[in-house]
């Protein structure tokens, strides 16, 4: 279909991904971003094969690349570093032309900014409600008026406001049982690894190593939502102080105010569509998920290239929309249940008889078996963005 207006909500990787595609699919756009300033806030994130592939489609690939480090070396251990499975990132790489990646989230904000021309995104300007009266366009509210569009694409967040409205009968986000502690270290970390989980109970700690030698490292808890800490770093150098090295080292090269904390909310009750009229829902809008995978981002990069193609190649927009829920829907779907399953599995087992019997489960199960299970996932297809291709 010839292009046309849209306007993204949220600036967020999964609405920045958008933008690129649907302007690479010939529409004009706007991202409409609420926060004031872009603070790039976040530590880091890994990226799948899928990811990387929707970079690709979406032309940004190969700056991503260039400012990632690739995974090669890692699995998951116990306390006491004890292995439990053996990541393989070069059969990885074999299999679907890509290890998996480890890229501060703020590095990746930027380079997908640097894609979207000057004018773009504004900031400070958050979306409180739609006008969906008319047939053929959306009123787009705003505390600087209404800004009229073709298309709207709600990548507002898990507590997205454009879902409430346009879905007000779904419960919304649901907190998963467990909360999150990460950052970026200060400095560089000599490491074994370039990732790793290590599984206590109802504990993990992770790390993901940069191309600049500092490191993300995050702490899953199970706990209660919305308990806080005067001193979080402190409580973490306590928690995890007999846990194996780099752990304490990780935490030693910290400042205490890098470190962020946040519940982790799911949208457990899966969504009935991803589109509503002339808008779509796109990244944890659509379907929130834990990170217990590595996919949330991934799951919204591939949303970006999906409604983008279906846009350039479908007829008309009701069947793009229509063609863009009947994909994403149930595969994000399908990856938010495997991470709900892997957290329940993993991090979140605290029973010592539980936590026994799937670390022995672990250590007898063949490396290969972790890569499909990453397999299962990360190897997708991007659709064609080309009408003359599809």
């Amino acid at each position: 279909m010839d292009g046309g207006n849209a306007v993204v909500v949220g600036g967020g990787i999964g609405g920045l991904a958008a933008a690129i595609g649907l302007r690479r699919a010939g529409w004009e756009v706007t991202v409409l971003e609420r926060a004031a300033a872009l603070g790039d806030a976040g530590a880091g994130i890994s990226l799948h094969a899928n990811g990387i592939r929707a970079l690709d489609a979406l032309g940004v690939g190969a700056a991503v690349r260039a400012a990632a480090r690739p995974q090669y070396t890692g699995g998951t251990r116990v306390p006491g570093g004890g292995r439990l499975a053996r990541m393989d990132g070069a059969a990885l790489e074999r299999a679907l032309g890509t290890p998996i990646v480890g890229i501060p989230r703020a590095t990746l904000h930027r380079l997908l900014r640097a894609a979207l021309p000057a004018g773009c995104l504004t900031v400070g300007a958050e979306v409180t409600s739609l006008d969906v009266a008319a047939p053929d366009r959306v009123g787009v509210v705003t505390g600087a008026g209404v800004r009229e569009a073709d298309l709207v694409v709600a990548a507002d967040g898990v507590n997205s406001t454009l879902r409430t409205l346009l879905l007000p009968g779904h419960p919304g986000p649901a907190y998963s049982g467990s909360t999150v502690l990460r950052a970026i270290t200060d400095t560089p970390v000599p490491l074994a690894t370039d990732f790793e989980l290590t599984w206590g109970r109802g504990a993990e700690f992770g790390h993901i190593a940069f191309a600049d030698g500092r490191a993300e490292w995050h702490a899953v808890l199970n706990s209660p939502a919305g308990v806080r800490h005067p001193d979080p770093l402190g409580v973490l150098r306590r928690r995890f102080r007999d846990w194996h090295e780099p752990i304490p080292a990780l935490l030693a090269a910290t400042r205490p105010e890098a470190v962020l904390h946040h519940d982790i909310h799911e949208l457990a009750t899966p969504l009935p569509t991803f589109v509503a009229g002339r808008v779509a829902l796109l990244g944890d809008a659509a379907h929130a998920m834990t990170p217990n995978l590595g996919q949330g981002a991934c799951q919204a990069l591939e949303d970006a290239v999906s409604l983008a193609a279906a846009l350039a190649t479908a007829p008309g927009l009701d069947t793009a929309l229509a063609r863009y829920d009947a994909e994403r829907r149930p595969r994000s779907q399908s990856v938010a249940r495997a991470a709900r399953q892997a957290g329940r599995m993993g991090q979140q087992l605290s029973h010592p008889l539980t936590v026994s019997v799937r670390n022995a489960a672990l250590r007898v199960a063949p490396d290969r078996a972790t890569l499909r299970a990453v397999l299962r996932h990360a190897d997708w297809t991007p659709p064609s963005l080309n009408p003359g291709n599809d």
